[in-house]
């Protein structure tokens, strides 16, 4: 091998070769990606616009739940129905809430597709806090406005009396709505025992208590705070007997009408305190008193024993009165 040979077999290959020949793999792995890309978005039309809506996964079983009183059975039916154009792997939950809106009762819908032919619907109702009383008629009344004609209510709810029409679906705002609200916040403790709430001028909602006192609310905001600080005055035994709690400003309820305590006046500060008179010297010949023991009030004493007598008999003694109630002494009696 000459020397020319061998420098051109043992010079390097050009940078420029290496370089396109380390990027084959790179343009490879690339073209992988994207393949895989495209593929997945033809399986996404494919599920959008084929498999979602087939009737392979088509609704055949829905199942309802949640519903009480007199249109159930119409809300079932409504709910059925719709739930039955879809598919489970296609349902519509405003379709659904849309279906049941035609019912003042139903506050909301769940629903959970149960693949692949099922469906599961809850219907969430609206609670009655209070009834509507328009003349003869007691509609039953959500705590948001809402009125619940057709359901029947057995709890003891309190009453708002209204003049005028009944609303067609809900309260649109007023005075009434405030005592709808203040209606919505009983809390469980006082469930049943709030016999009826309406408006006074100059205090605005007031609920009335069986067996207890007025609650002042005012208008119809913050009716939770307001609800709380009622029943902690409630709870405290020195609000027993008050006529009203005002509970306008939650953070600083008061208690009205209760009895007044009356107390002994105190004397003020620094006042000398009251001194006993002295008492009267005795006449001549007769015996100094003895001071009282304990305060107890004494007899006075006859001058022939304080000399040395001797006692008379006890027949001849004056008998001493037992004191009257009220713990008062009484004089004694003069002897015959």
């Amino acid at each position: 091998m000459s020397t020319a040979e061998a420098t051109v077999a043992g010079r390097p290959r050009p940078a420029g070769r290496l370089k396109q020949t380390s990027l084959l793999p790179g343009r490879q792995l690339r073209r992988r990606f994207a393949a895989l890309a495209i593929l997945g978005l033809l399986l996404a039309a494919g599920y959008l616009l084929w498999l979602r809506d087939s009737s392979v996964v088509e609704v055949r079983t829905v199942k309802v739940s949640g519903l009480s009183g007199a249109d159930s059975g119409r809300i079932r039916s409504a709910l059925e129905a719709t739930a039955r154009s879809m598919t489970t792997l296609h349902v519509d939950e405003a379709k659904l809430e849309r279906a049941a809106s035609a019912y003042p009762v139903v506050r909301a819908v769940e629903v959970r597709s149960d693949f692949p032919h099922g469906i599961r619907v809850h219907v969430l109702e609206h609670r009655p806090a209070a009834l509507l009383v328009v003349g003869s008629r007691r509609v039953p009344i959500a705590g948001e406005g809402t009125v619940l004609s057709g359901l029947s209510v057995n709890a003891d709810l309190p009453l708002i009396r209204i003049s005028g029409a009944l609303p067609a679906r809900r309260i649109a705002g007023g005075g009434t709505l405030a005592s709808v609200r203040v209606a919505g916040g009983v809390p469980s403790a006082l469930r049943g025992r709030v016999g009826e709430i309406e408006r006074e001028r100059g205090k605005g909602v007031v609920a009335s208590l069986d067996r207890g006192p007025k609650l002042i609310f005012g208008d119809g905001s913050r009716v939770a705070v307001k609800w709380a600080a009622a029943v902690r005055v409630l709870a405290d035994p020195d609000a027993a007997g008050a006529a009203y709690v005002d509970v306008r400003i939650p953070e600083r309820p008061a208690a009205g009408g209760l009895p007044v305590k009356t107390v002994t006046p105190l004397a003020p500060a620094g006042a000398p305190a009251p001194v006993s008179p002295a008492p009267a010297p005795a006449a001549p010949g007769q015996a100094q008193p003895s001071p009282p023991v304990d305060g107890a009030p004494t007899a006075p004493v006859d001058p022939a024993i304080a000399e040395g007598g001797e006692m008379p008999p006890a027949s001849q003694l004056a008998p001493t009165p037992a004191p009257a109630a009220g713990g008062g002494a009484t004089a004694p009696s003069p002897q015959p």
